[in-house]
This record gives structure tokens, C-alpha cells and sequence, in this order.
């Protein structure tokens, strides 16, 4: 909104007023990802402890669960649901900064506005019920699973305008570019079968990022950290997809419009920032499922977006070791009746090792960092 006003609207006046012309800064992705981080950590410092009161008043605690390490009992009762401070401060600050005529804006911040409902119908019933089961399993992944495919569906609609590209891009291979379309289906009555596997690729990759945020979500401070670190590498991916002159360079599939999410990402970067202020350990409001789906739907469908689903496996590497924990840990039950880990996710089971809690979520940082250095070196290893 203010993009539209300051750019389009007072700066063409000056030619009437020249200091008006300072306004042109506002045409640079870069500097409007770098104002509307600003503006979203601003809006998150400030809105933060009015937020955390209400959720005190409204006795939003949190509830622990009775398998989970008992050092945690302690943090029964700290306000939870903090994610819709989240979730505010990336789409307020976005809609004033960018171009609201892109529709990969809008994909991205309806993907975060409607894994985040999930999260809260899922928060609501747990304080509802003042226990830690919302909804049941089955009843979250499968609306993930309706708006993964809402969003697979919406992506297929701009492919055909040509504005977008089903093809992978495979880190460290420049040539090999597969095609998630199957084509020869499309001239035969099965037509609607030649894009199952994109859509059921979107909906994998969606689905199983919002709940590896998820996952990750058991210690203070440690999911934001991550997904911080994550937004800030995704930032400057989406940068360089949408800049012609660096996605030739880089062999990279240059999407022309697909610039201006580097504004939803540069928002991400400052909510995350600003929301680790309060959640830093000892946390003084927790994300709850409204945060960490949001912001897992909202990782996944930039990656999607910008075409780099297989490098968000480096890109979140945490993420994918934390999901990878609890499915080794309940196949191996299941199969075996023994347990891999002490408990799973495997931040716990650091946890029960003896780390302490400041040390764990320190060195998961660490490695978080490490995995989105080695994914924008991939750029270039190819």
C-alpha cells in the first residue's frame, strides 16, 4: 500500500518538486526488503508486550505434555498461540511494502495466513480443552492438504498463463531439469493424471515443512532461530531467481515476476527476529502450532515458488533432521519395539544426554547456519 502511494503516486510529481525524487529508492527490491524487515521487526518489538498481556489475561497457557522431559513441567502456563504476533508482523508489514498486484505475493501470504488458521483451530481446542490434544491428526493433515493442493492448483493455472514452471531444479546439476507434468497423458482421456505428480509434490513438500517446523518447536527459541536463519538464505535465493541477469548467470530458472516475494521474505526475517526477542530462553510467550505451521507453509511455498524444493532439504536442514528423528523413532518402534533415540524429537533427546536446554537450542543454531551457508554454495557447485 505504501509502495503504491510513495512510488506511483508522489513520486511521478517530481517533476513538480524534486525532492521527491528521493522516492525512487522505493522501485529496488533490495531496499524494500531491507525496509519491510525493519518495519516488521518494529512492528513486532512494539505489539509484542501488548500481546503476550492479553494472552496472560486470557489465561493462554501452555500445556505440557506428560511424556515430554520433566524440566519442562516448569514452563506450564507460559502464554502460548504467540504465532499470531508472528503472522502479523510478516503480512502487515508486506502488504504496505510490495507490489500487490504480484499474485506470488498473494500465494505466499494466503499459505501463511491459512496454515496459521490450522495452527490456531488447533491451539484454540488444546487451551479449549486445557490439555495438550487439538485436533486429531488426521483432521490437520488433512486440511494442510487442502491448501497444499489449493496451492499446487493455483501454480498449475500460472504455468499455463506462462508464469511460472513445473520443472525441478536439482542441486548440483545444471542440465538435468525433470518435469513434474506428464505430458503424453494430455492429449488422452487421463488427461487430469498428467498433473498428479506435481500436485502430489507441492502437497509433499508443504505439508512436510509446516509439520517439520513443527516438530522443531520444543525449545525456546530454537524453531525461530532456525526458521530465521532459513528466511534469510531464502531471501537471497528468491532474490536471484527473480533477477534475469544472476539466474543466467547462476543457470538458474529465471521467474520474472518472482523478484518481488524477496519482500515477503525479507518481512519473514524481521517477524522471526522480532518474535526471538520474546522467545529467547528463558521464553516469555511461545509460538504455539498457529506460528510454526505458518511459518513452515510459508518456507515451503517460497521454495516452491522459486523452484528450489530439493535445496530446502540444505535450506532447513534442521527441520528435516528433527521430522527424520520422530519417523525413525516411531518405525523403529513400531517394527523393532525398541527406540533409536532417548526421546524424539531429537532436540529431547540432547536433552536427556545431559545438554543443557541454552546449549542444545545454541548448537542447533549453529548447525542450522551451517546447512544455509552449504545451500547457497550450491549455487556455484554445479
Amino acid at each position: 500500500m505504501l509502495f503504491h502511494f510513495l512510488y506511483e503516486f508522489l513520486f511521478p510529481l517530481n517533476v513538480y518538486w524534486s525532492p521527491l525524487s528521493i522516492l525512487r529508492v522505493f522501485r529496488y527490491l533490495t531496499f524494500r526488503a531491507a525496509f519491510v524487515s525493519l518495519t516488521a521487526l518494529s512492528l513486532s518489538l512494539l505489539v509484542g508486550p501488548w500481546m503476550i498481556a492479553r494472552l496472560r489475561d486470557f489465561q493462554i497457557g501452555q500445556h505440557i505434555r506428560e511424556e515430554g522431559p520433566q524440566s519442562h513441567k516448569a514452563k506450564a502456563g507460559t502464554p502460548t498461540m504467540g504465532g499470531v504476533l508472528i503472522v502479523f508482523s510478516i503480512v502487515v508489514p508486506t502488504m504496505l511494502w510490495t507490489d500487490l498486484r504480484n499474485p506470488f505475493m498473494w500465494i505466499a501470504m494466503f499459505a501463511t495466513l491459512a496454515f496459521g488458521a490450522v495452527g490456531f483451530a488447533d491451539d484454540y481446542l488444546k487451551v479449549k480443552r486445557r490439555q495438550n490434544e487439538g485436533l486429531t491428526p488426521r483432521e490437520k493433515i488433512g486440511f494442510q492438504f487442502v491448501i497444499a493442493l489449493t496451492i499446487g492448483v493455483v501454480l498449475l493455472y500460472m504455468m499455463n498463463a506462462r508464469m511460472y514452471s513445473t520443472k525441478l531444479t536439482v542441486p548440483f546439476f545444471k542440465s538435468f531439469t525433470p518435469d513434474l507434468l506428464i505430458d503424453r497423458l494430455f492429449p488422452t482421456p487421463l488427461f487430469i493424471l498428467g498433473y498428479v505428480p506435481f500436485l502430489f509434490f507441492v502437497a509433499w513438500v508443504l505439508v512436510g515443512c509446516s509439520n517439520a517446523v513443527n516438530l522443531t518447536d520444543g525449545l525456546d527459541g530454537l524453531a525461530i532461530g532456525c526458521t530465521l536463519i532459513a528466511a534469510t538464505a531464502l531471501t537471497a535465493l528468491t532474490y536471484v531467481t527473480g533477477n534475469s541477469v544472476l539466474a543466467d548467470y547462476l543457470d538458474l530458472q529465471y521467474l520474472q515476476r518472482v523478484g518481488e516475494v524477496t519482500v515477503f521474505c525479507g518481512s519473514m526475517v524481521g517477524a522471526s527476529l522480532g518474535f526471538l526477542w520474546y522467545n529467547a530462553y528463558p521464553a516469555e510467550v511461545f509460538m504455539g502450532d498457529v506460528g510454526s505451521l505458518a511459518l513452515g507453509g510459508a518456507i515451503g511455498t517460497v521454495a516452491v515458488i522459486i523452484k528450489q524444493e530439493l535445496l530446502l532439504i540444505f535450506i532447513g536442514g534442521v527441520f528435516v533432521i528433527e521430522a527424520l528423528s520422530v519417523m525413525i523413532q516411531v518405525i523403529s518402534f513400531k517394527t523393532r519395539g525398541k527406540r533409536v533415540f532417548l526421546m524424539s524429537p531429537l532436540h529431547h533427546h540432547f536433552e536427556l544426554k545431559g545438554w543443557k536446554e541454552s546449549k542444545v537450542i545454541i548448537r542447533f543454531w549453529i548447525a542450522a547456519l551451517i546447512f544455509a551457508l552449504f545451500s547457497l554454495s550450491t549455487l556455484k557447485l554445479r
